[in-house]
């Protein structure tokens, strides 16, 4: 079993995804803070507002304002989808280690200092979680597990939870890998293993609590971005194995 560690990362920065989340973001921001405080030297929080409709660019510019010195919001103009999102938060972050995590508050960001226990333990360039009891439909798990099935059989990928929102990511791993492509779906997530995978890079895996969501509502489950993420899964297994890109 992996404890939570005391020790202290040199710099870490920690992004969150908005979408139509003025609900939630400023109390996942207030609850994390104080543990970003403890694990890092020195530290950023970026929160990406992709295209919100609601009242979320109000929120976040109060927080913005509250710390100035340690908080960027990255904007969107129009909703680009989930892979954009973790794309600007991921390129964007200039520290050494980076942290990511959803804006809806479904995850305990104290439990940042199990991934961090897990990578000084097992020296991998990334420590994902995974989903201790997931707080979502039984439809929901059934169909991330087909999907986690054909990433194994198309990418020999074996992770526990391909999707799990909440990652500890060296920064070398995002400056060496080719670029991520995934916009609209969520595909991303599986890219990016796929790739760190390809590149030689150690991914260790760590158990996190799932909370359910309190506020608003969740749409990676549209049909469209399904489709997309379907069609982004085989555009990039068509590009490793019949192109020299």
């Amino acid at each position: 079993m992996i404890k939570p560690t005391s020790a202290k990362l040199p710099e870490l920065s920690v992004f969150f995804l908005c979408y139509n989340e003025e609900a939630n973001i400023e109390n996942t921001f207030n609850r994390a803070l104080p543990f970003i405080k403890q694990v890092a030297q020195r530290f950023e929080v970026l929160i990406v507002n992709d295209g919100s409709k609601d009242k979320s660019a109000l929120v976040l510019e109060k927080i913005k304002k509250k710390y100035p010195k340690i908080v960027r919001i990255v904007t969107h103009p129009v909703n680009r989808g989930y892979g954009a999102a973790f794309k600007s938060g991921l390129y964007n972050s200039r520290y050494q280690w980076i942290a990511f995590t959803d804006g809806d508050g479904q995850f305990d960001f104290s439990e940042i200092k199990l991934l961090i226990a897990k990578q000084k333990k097992t020296h991998s360039d990334m420590v994902i979680g995974y989903y201790l009891a997931r707080q979502v439909s039984p439809m929901v798990i059934l169909t991330s597990k087909i999907w986690e099935l054909i990433v194994f059989i198309l990418y020999g990928l074996r992770v526990t939870d391909i999707d799990c929102g909440f990652k500890l990511i060296s920064k070398k791993v995002a400056d060496t890998i080719p670029d991520l492509e995934a916009e609209r779906g969520a595909f991303v997530n599986s890219e990016f293993l796929i790739k760190a995978k390809k590149a030689g890079f150690k991914i260790s895996e760590v158990g996190v609590h799932h909370y359910p969501r309190k506020e608003g509502k969740a749409t990676g489950r549209q049909l469209k971005v399904i489709l997309k993420s379907f069609s982004d899964l085989f555009k990039l297994w068509y590009k490793i194995n019949f192109t020299r890109a």
